[in-house]
């Protein structure tokens, strides 16, 4: 009896330290949110990086809510995490939430958006969010010609760092058309009034987020657009000229000035090479998105959870100051895509299949 009572406590013991073993997790990341067809897409990239590795990986989604978010990251402190990839849904109301994880001496990791206000990040992997808003900004400016031409400015979330960014990079490349006469602001007052300052401040920026913010929301930035055209006058409207901040929000934009008879064309940008807007880049009612290869900044935030996991020296190419440290980053390139390069850029590039896309020549 003694014996049994024994072998049964071994077994208990085994089965306990069993189930312990199969909750330990090495890397916990947190996504905002699954109703962007862009970050379903970066949990399939992630699960499909680590799979071949020794690494055991669980992925959280926010839905938009930073109570969420701090949960989500208690949940992986209680599986036992070594690093932590976060996207935050708020950049400086994401500090709290990953102080909890530093307290527990886990390293974290801002993917894509910067966490701010904080000293509680050990590294940022990013697209050159500056170089993205450069480079809508210089597709519109590349297609302008004569002076006076109308010109809508829409951002991201205020909450979010990289819409800030990617203002200060469009910024920086449309203010001397602006000031030279080759475009005219017509949808924001505070733009406006600030359109012979080369540089702003950040507290400057979010005076005209503040009136142009879509919060990256189609319906925000439809109904926004919208507003604008309806305030507009004839001579505000014709050919114009869109800066949109994301694929998601181009496309809304785009349905809202095709709808309106007194637009007689326009160009608008986006970013992420999202399939619905690259087909609407086929058609011809969106002019071009930035193309961010998920690919290589998915592997290059395992590679950086792997190197601390291995006790690596961890690869970085520049810091982002984010208000309280410069956070170490590694940045990776942004490309163009437009209708010329559809093909060469996506397709022949492994990005998507061919079959995804209809009237693609």
């Amino acid at each position: 009896m003694k014996k049994l009572t024994l072998l049964i406590m071994a077994l208990l013991v085994v089965v306990t330290l069993a189930a312990c073993k199969k909750e330990t997790v090495n890397i916990g990341i947190i996504l905002p949110t699954k109703d962007e067809p862009r970050w379903v897409q970066d949990e399939k990239r992630f699960k499909d990086a680590l799979k071949d590795t020794d690494y055991s990986v669980e992925i959280l989604f926010s839905q938009g809510s930073t109570v969420t978010e701090l949960s989500n990251v208690d949940t992986l402190i209680s599986k036992g995490i070594d690093v932590l990839i976060i996207t935050p849904q708020d950049g400086s109301a994401a500090a709290a939430a990953v102080e909890k994880a530093k307290a527990e001496g886990i390293t974290v990791i801002a993917y894509d958006r910067l966490i701010t206000d904080t000293d509680a990040v050990d590294y940022y992997v990013t697209f050159d969010s500056v170089a993205v808003g450069e480079a809508q900004a210089q597709y519109l400016v590349d297609q302008a010609t004569g002076t006076g031409n109308p010109l809508y400015l829409y951002a991201g979330a205020a909450t979010d760092n990289n819409a800030f960014l990617f203002f200060e990079g469009a910024w920086n490349v449309l203010q001397p058309k602006i000031a030279d006469g080759t475009f005219e602001i017509k949808n924001s007052s505070e733009a406006i009034g600030l359109q012979t300052k080369a540089v702003l401040t950040r507290s400057e920026m979010s005076d005209i987020l503040g009136q142009i913010t879509t919060n990256w929301d189609f319906n925000t930035a439809k109904n926004l657009a919208e507003t604008h055209l309806t305030n507009a006058t004839t001579a505000d409207k014709g050919d114009v000229f869109i800066l949109a901040p994301n694929d998601g929000t181009a496309r809304a934009i785009a349905d809202a000035f095709a709808d309106d008879t007194e637009i007689t064309s326009y160009l608008v940008t986006g970013q992420d090479a999202e399939v619905a807007s690259v087909q609407y880049i086929i058609d011809g009612k969106q002019s071009m998105t930035v193309f961010k290869d998920v690919r290589t900044l998915v592997n290059d935030a395992i590679d950086m959870a792997v190197s601390v996991l291995d006790d690596d020296t961890v690869v970085t190419t520049g810091s982002y100051n984010n208000g309280e440290i410069d956070v170490p980053a590694k940045q990776t390139e942004v490309v163009v895509v437009e209708q010329s390069n559809v093909v060469a850029a996506l397709i022949t590039s492994g990005y998507y299949e061919e079959s995804l896309f209809e009237n693609l020549d």
